[in-house]
């Protein structure tokens, strides 16, 4: 396919190197992805030219960069197809958006027998915090399963839905199982009932087209790292009628309309829910990293990691005593995977002895490992800077390593 992965590479000079006297391979990039040129540069400018707090200023490079971070919640409100700037909301990342949320709904709408709706597959960040809401308010939490395929059981929410149910949330991509989830039918699903849903972005944004207003999504979050980003930054967007409705997360500056011993008011949105200093630098260069993969193509590169992984997949599929957990129909660039009974962190140090970077562990999922059985498993995950042959020599050291044992 027209795909000229040469020329993108030399945007990621970290992945021009050699580890343990090898070519480096990244497949560690569910977890982290590296950042291109521009993202640096942004990163570079704003940090050694333009450095200066936003908002509050009056002076060059007070407004210079204030105007660089609303800019920077335009790109992203056009990324999302959000109806309005304001319903976007900058966090240091995936986890604290659904925090957020968790705190702040469960707070105005969460009552002592309520519950809320999660799905077996879900991150620990899309658990957690609603256990903790739960905990709180002395509510429920109930759990879609998953089918051993990876796809969500969806013939059962509506079971599971009561007149108590009060939010849904559900990720996008799994991390682990890289299953696409059936989101605008979920969300249906949950609208029928008057009940929102929050959907976790961190594994789809940066690998499809997202339209929150197509979905009819509630609340929706990611993370800039996991975008070509920076850490530490994330968004969150959300629905202006709930927002409106919801009390602030986090009290500080910026946050305030007025403040008095006696009360205090908040300010408007998106500012209600940005207390403190914010990440400006790293919602600028977020921002960069958007419109880098934007000019690429959204769908060009959702097709060509879909060549990836369909490679990726049927050379580890011929290996033997290799299993693969989850193979739904609908799937992103990852593959989590068993080799013989070898421990995942052996596997995982073995290769990097070769040169390989995979993630290895419970991936914060743990009900996926409970599900399958197991205590850990290895993950490959591939994005548009990876290659057929990065592939071929991940395969090659997969067959290595079981002559080894």
């Amino acid at each position: 396919m027209d795909f000229n992965y040469q020329d993108i590479r030399k945007d990621f000079p970290i992945l021009d190197q050699q580890v343990n006297k090898r070519p480096w391979v990244y497949f560690d990039n569910a977890a982290t992805t590296q950042r291109p040129l521009p993202v640096v540069e942004k990163i570079r400018e704003f940090s050694l030219q333009t450095n200066a707090n936003i908002h509050r200023g009056t002076h060059a490079h007070a407004i210079r960069t204030t105007e660089a971070y609303e800019n920077a919640r335009d790109i992203v409100r056009d990324f999302l197809h959000a109806k309005e700037r304001e319903e976007i909301i900058f966090t240091h990342g995936t986890t604290e958006s659904i925090n957020l949320v968790a705190r702040s709904f469960c707070e105005k709408f969460l009552s002592e027998g309520d519950e809320i709706i999660v799905t077996e597959m879900e991150h620990h960040a899309n658990i957690v915090p609603w256990q903790m809401a739960c905990e709180r308010h002395h509510a429920s939490l109930k759990v879609l399963p998953f089918a051993d395929n990876g796809t969500l059981k969806t013939e059962l929410l509506e079971s599971l839905i009561s007149d108590r149910t009060k939010i849904l949330a559900v990720a996008h991509v799994s991390n682990t199982l890289g299953t696409v989830n059936p989101i605008k039918e979920i969300i249906r699903i949950a609208h029928s009932h008057n009940i929102p849903v929050l959907v976790d972005g961190a594994q789809s944004a940066p690998h499809t087209t997202i339209d929150v207003q197509d979905l009819d999504c509630d609340f929706f979050a990611f993370s800039g790292h996991k975008i070509y980003g920076p850490t530490g930054i994330g968004v969150l967007y959300g629905k202006r009628s709930w927002l409106d409705a919801m009390p602030p997360f986090l009290g500080g500056g910026e946050m305030i309309d007025r403040v008095t011993f006696e009360k205090t008011t908040y300010n408007e949105l998106p500012h209600k829910f940005e207390a403190g200093t914010p990440h400006y630098v790293g919602a600028i260069a977020m921002g960069s990293a958007i419109q880098y993969i934007e000019n690429i193509g959204i769908d060009k590169i959702a097709s060509y990691e879909h060549q990836l992984l369909n490679y990726a997949t049927d050379q580890m599929k011929a290996l033997k005593n290799l299993k693969i957990f989850g193979e739904s129909p609908e799937k992103t660039g990852v593959i989590c995977f068993q080799l013989d009974q070898i421990h995942p962190f052996d596997l995982g140090t073995l290769l990097d002895q070769l040169g390989i970077a995979v993630r290895t562990g419970r991936l914060c999922a743990d009900p996926v490992m409970d599900h399958f059985g197991v205590t850990a498993m290895t993950r490959a995950s591939f994005t548009f800077y990876n290659t057929i042959e990065e592939i071929d020599s991940f395969v090659a050291a997969l067959k290595r390593i079981r002559l080894m044992f």
